[in-house]
């Protein structure tokens, strides 16, 4: 379970109770730093907290002040993760300075009300704030795909010329994929606003219910992924098998391939594919041919097929498995072999990385850390060896 799942589940409990909350968010950074801006934490009166914003150093100082800081609205403050004399840096080690956002109810609400409706959804969201004088915890959201409700504004509304500001921020955020740190002009003064860029919950369509695929269900879970099981055996496609997945599907492997899939969408078994977003990810591990090749056909034969798509086996299987798609996708034969080449260009096959894996356990590690390398665009290199050699980290 990622810190956002754990924060909406103290906020819905604290909410269902009518209980007041402190919400820090860290909305910048200097120097060195655990957590990036971004992260939240959920305090209560009563010592209750989820989420966190360093590496432990902070949270118990932020936990004590948070209250009587936001007695009077929200305050944005700043923490050092270094001692007074600088030498020696306390907790995470990292000798930073963390800047945060408090603030209760009255603003926080919105917000997390937003990261729900994003979170369920699985939709790119970004929530633009005044951090500077007397507006600030105002916001505006962005949704690449709006949730169906309108319960997200602040319960006082925003003046509107800073409503538009705001608005417009938090769009051209949206439009550009990335956090934008700005400046609004309002009642002749000048403030920080910033405009948080949260990509969409990624998820992970997983072709294959043998035992293997179980360790790669809950691997992908602790991420905080949406994940699906799909396989035309329907003895191992069950709840007992995989409780944790969010979608099971048992496959029509003899009516594979389906054309046209996002028209067909609301069949269950088709939902297995019609449900993948550009940013997603797949992994065919049937160790079925009939079954692999059938639904290798169904993934390329969507609009957009998913970014990262991984095959497990040998490459000289993925080779042959593609050669049959291309067939069941009726290419002409003297295109077969051209095909399957253009296929397995853009395929992760074998998928995972290089770990040792042997066990089900390790190579589910792996397949995880290749997918999360593919939507990073990280080098995957070991940091020691990145930052010696000056190199750029993703993110």
């Amino acid at each position: 379970m990622t810190d956002l799942e754990r924060i909406l589940a103290l906020w819905r409990e604290l909410e269902a109770a009518g209980v007041d909350y402190v919400l820090a968010t860290v909305v910048a950074v200097q120097g060195p730093s655990y957590r990036k801006p971004g992260a939240l934490m959920l305090l209560t009166a009563d010592g209750r907290r989820a989420g966190t914003v360093s590496g432990g150093c902070l949270e118990a100082q932020v936990a004590s002040r948070a209250w009587w800081l936001t007695a009077n609205g929200p305050t944005v403050q700043h923490y050092s993760t270094a001692e007074d004399d600088g030498d020696r840096p306390f907790g995470s080690g990292c000798g930073g300075t963390v800047f945060l956002l408090l603030e209760r109810r009255a603003t926080a609400f919105s917000l997390l009300r937003a990261l729900e409706k994003a979170f369920d959804h699985r939709t790119p969201m970004v929530a633009a704030t005044v951090l500077e004088g007397l507006q600030v915890g105002r916001r505006a959201f962005a949704f690449l795909h709006p949730p169906p409700t309108r319960d997200l504004e602040p319960s006082e509304e925003a003046p509107l010329n800073l409503a538009n500001q705001l608005q417009q921020l938090a769009q051209q955020a949206l439009d550009r994929h990335e956090s934008i740190d700005s400046k609004i002009t309002f009642e002749g003064s000048t403030a920080r606003a910033w405009a948080d860029y949260r990509p969409a919950r990624p998820a992970l369509g997983i072709f294959g219910a043998g035992d293997d695929a179980q360790p790669l269900v809950s691997l992908a879970k602790e991420l905080g992924w949406f994940v699906s099981v799909a396989d035309g055996r329907s003895h191992l496609t069950t709840r007992d098998r995989f409780s944790r997945a969010d979608r099971l599907a048992v496959l029509p492997i003899p009516s594979l391939p389906i054309k046209d899939l996002p028209d067909l969408s609301a069949e269950p078994s088709v939902i297995a594919f019609s449900f993948l977003q550009p940013h997603d990810a797949a992994v065919v591990m049937t160790h079925s041919f009939e079954q692999d090749s059938k639904i290798l056909a169904c993934l390329f034969s969507l609009q957009t097929p998913p970014a990262y798509i991984g095959v497990l086996g040998p490459q000289r299987r993925t080779r042959e498995l593609l050669e049959e798609a291309a067939h069941l996708l009726e290419f002409p034969s003297a295109a077969i072999a051209n095909q399957a080449e253009r296929w397995l260009a853009v395929l992760h096959a074998p998928t995972g990385l290089d770990l040792g894996a042997v066990s089900p356990e390790t190579i589910a590690l792996s397949i995880l850390a290749e997918i999360q390398k593919s939507r990073t665009s990280a080098s995957a290199l070991p940091l020691h060896t990145v930052r010696a050699a000056g190199i750029t980290l993703a993110g």
